[in-house]
């Protein structure tokens, strides 16, 4: 087990491929964990490092109690931190759903860093204030659900059904301090990233249809894919289709 420690909070993550080979930084979505990727893992270590990881709060890292120990920032410092311990400057940064909305918060911090984006199944946030307060109402009933029910609350979602957590109280403060938005500041960056980007959804994974479209029209340089037969858990439900998507990308940076 390798653990990378924060300022005494812990961060699993593991390294697989050569270290000589490029970079990427996979980011799991909230309630699930780095186990997610192991289809991705095995499909793409023999010509890239890959590093996966678990959130603060998630799977195997730690999951402290105080609740100013999750947010927005300390997650995007960890990604930086993580590529720090392996001696990599820049990396390409993916991620689904909340990891997909931190890979774009790790770009607006450290744009210098990416050497291109992923992002699956996920959105940008909101310039409204009040679409981001419907969200917060959101992931506040989550985090009361595990509260009140503990890992029970969980739910039946591919990316989930495969994740093993030490803490319901650590996704709980999860979900109001890296869940819950603060502001527009991801949303507004979109027209600023320059890095080459994909964009992919699953053709069933209909909240996020919406999102991938106007992440598509305000990203100068995208690659956009829909996955058939794919819900929110694209990687999980149609492996072979979204791998040969990453390769086909990939190989065009």
């Amino acid at each position: 087990m390798s653990l990378l420690n924060r300022d005494g909070v812990n961060i699993y993550y593991e390294v697989h491929g050569d270290s000589n080979n490029p970079t990427i930084l996979l980011s799991h979505g909230y309630s699930a964990t780095s186990a997610m990727w192991r289809s991705q893992v095995a499909a793409l270590q023999d010509q890239y490092q890959v590093i996966v990881w678990d959130m603060r709060g998630h799977g195997s890292s730690s999951s402290p109690e105080d609740g100013a120990l999750y947010s927005e920032a300390l997650t995007v410092d960890d990604m930086a931190a993580l590529l720090d311990k392996v001696s990599v400057e820049k990396a390409v940064i993916g991620g689904l759903s909340l990891g997909g909305y931190m890979t774009l918060a790790f770009h607006a911090t450290y744009p210098k860093r990416c050497d291109a984006l992923m992002l699956f199944d996920t959105g940008p946030g909101y310039k409204s204030d009040k679409g981001r307060e419907a969200w917060n109402k959101t992931a506040e009933l989550r985090a009361r659900s595990f509260e009140r029910d503990g890992l029970e609350a969980l739910g039946d979602g591919e990316e989930v059904r495969i994740a093993q957590h030490k803490s319901a109280a650590g996704l709980a403060l999860s979900a109001r301090g890296m869940l819950a938005q603060i502001n527009d500041r991801v949303i507004q960056s979109l027209p600023n990233i320059q890095v080459s980007t994909l964009v992919l959804v699953g053709d069933q994974d209909e909240p996020f249809l919406i999102p991938t479209d106007y992440m598509s029209g305000k990203i100068p340089n995208t690659t956009k894919v829909v996955i058939e037969k794919a819900g929110h858990a694209s990687n999980i439900d149609q492996p072979e289709a979204f791998n040969q998507a990453l390769k086909l990308f990939l190989a065009s940076l």
